[in-house]
């Protein structure tokens, strides 16, 4: 993948293992009274010069001034998985990646990592996707950053994909970077909205300065064009039957697979309600509550509802609520059927992850305030008389 070398000095090497110190990727190690690289070496260049006896060399290629942008052709969506489960963000990303495959006129491919996901894949032979590619390899079968990396990497440079996107989750955070360290190009995290300009280059907005501005982005002379995009931003796409296309399914080169890291475990989040991000119906409270407890009346009407509880960023700042519960820039991106803010003042970092909700109910005291620009239905009034009401009318006790 890289034409980068980390050269040892066999006549110059002592034996001290400062270089291992000084390493942060764990790729040198001791063969007898000698350092030697591993795979894990990132080219850093930290180790040359901890070493005392000139006898680390690190020869880094020149890098090219662009690519042949012909070479690279149609739009690839990550599949994320999830002990073998097909996330959601992945049929989001299908309809996206879907609309922009058709204004460029070229096939969307979903690219699977993972162990016994042969059902998975089929399901999602019914989207309209033109091709799955699966990878299956035991060792791929829960995520770990290092090989995933090196996969998808591997396939972009064989297969030149011209876009590729991946959800903005943890997952998507966590290794999407190294690819694009890997193969030479740009990432745009966390985009809200993804289009094609006249040009054929993929148009990235995300926020940008705490939400506060929109910065659109493109990645000209560099290819892929990789995005992260946040999860409930974009509408899902609906099974249609599928295109007709096929499964190729590959097997994954042992090489690629080390990793300094074991999985344990998965700890779901815990809630006392459904999950946020995929509540249909979330109440969420801001500042305007005063303090922790009148969250207790909340959750009543979220329980009386089915939905979830969610908060502004001010609430979880001032500790009445966990970040799990955190809806907006630096929080979840929710898009429910219906949202209801309970003494939320509406700071442009929280209208970014709940504008795109279906219908908005906001209760405030304050007439003025930002999240009537937004709202659905309106209620100047005291939340603390508003929603009460609204726990009795549901058969309640506030």
């Amino acid at each position: 993948m890289s034409d980068n070398a980390l050269l040892v000095n066999p006549e110059k090497c002592v034996g001290c293992q400062v270089c291992l110190k000084a390493c942060p990727f764990g790729a040198l190690e001791m063969a007898g009274k000698l350092a030697v690289v591993n795979a894990n070496c990132a080219f850093c260049g930290a180790c040359p010069p901890a070493c005392k006896f000139g006898a680390i060399t690190l020869v880094k290629a020149e890098k090219e001034a662009g690519v042949n942008l012909t070479d690279y052709q149609g739009v690839w969506v990550f599949g994320e998985q999830i002990d073998g489960v097909v996330q959601g963000v992945v049929h989001e990303l299908i309809g996206k990646g879907r609309e922009l495959a058709d204004k460029l006129g070229v096939p969307l491919s979903v690219l699977v990592l993972g162990h016994g996901m042969d059902g998975q894949c089929r399901d999602l032979l019914a989207y309209p996707v033109d091709q799955v590619i699966q990878v299956d390899d035991p060792e791929l079968e829960h995520y770990a950053s290092e090989p995933y990396a090196r996969v998808v990497s591997d396939l972009i440079a064989r297969r030149k994909p011209e876009i590729f996107l991946a959800g903005a989750t943890a997952i998507g955070r966590g290794f999407l970077a190294r690819v694009a360290v890997a193969v030479h190009t740009g990432l745009t995290a966390d985009c809200t909205g993804l289009d094609i300009t006249e040009d054929r280059l993929l148009l990235q907005t995300r926020p940008a300065f705490g939400g506060n501005i929109m910065a659109s982005i493109l990645c000209a002379r560099r290819r892929p064009q990789m995005s992260t995009v946040r999860h409930k931003v974009m509408p899902a796409a609906a099974k249609d039957g599928g295109r007709g296309g096929g499964i190729e399914k590959l097997g994954a080169d042992g090489k690629l697979l080390a990793s300094r890291t074991k999985r344990l475990g998965w700890l779901p989040e815990l809630s006392e309600t459904v999950n946020l991000v995929e509540a249909d119906i979330i109440v969420s409270g801001g500042r305007g509550l005063g303090r922790p407890e009148s969250f207790r009346m909340l959750e009543k009407l979220a329980k009386l509802l089915g939905g979830a509880v969610g908060s502004s960023r001010a609430a979880v700042d001032s500790g009445w609520m966990p970040y799990s519960h955190q809806v907006g820039q630096t929080g979840k991106t929710v898009q429910p059927k219906l949202y209801i803010a309970c003494g939320i003042s509406g700071a442009v970092q929280h209208l970014v992850g709940m504008q795109s909700s279906d219908r908005i109910i906001a209760i405030n005291k304050d007439k003025d305030a930002p999240i009537f620009g937004v709202a659905t239905y309106g209620v100047a009034g005291d939340v603390f008389e508003v929603v009460p009401a609204m726990i009795r009318e549901l058969g309640g006790e506030p």
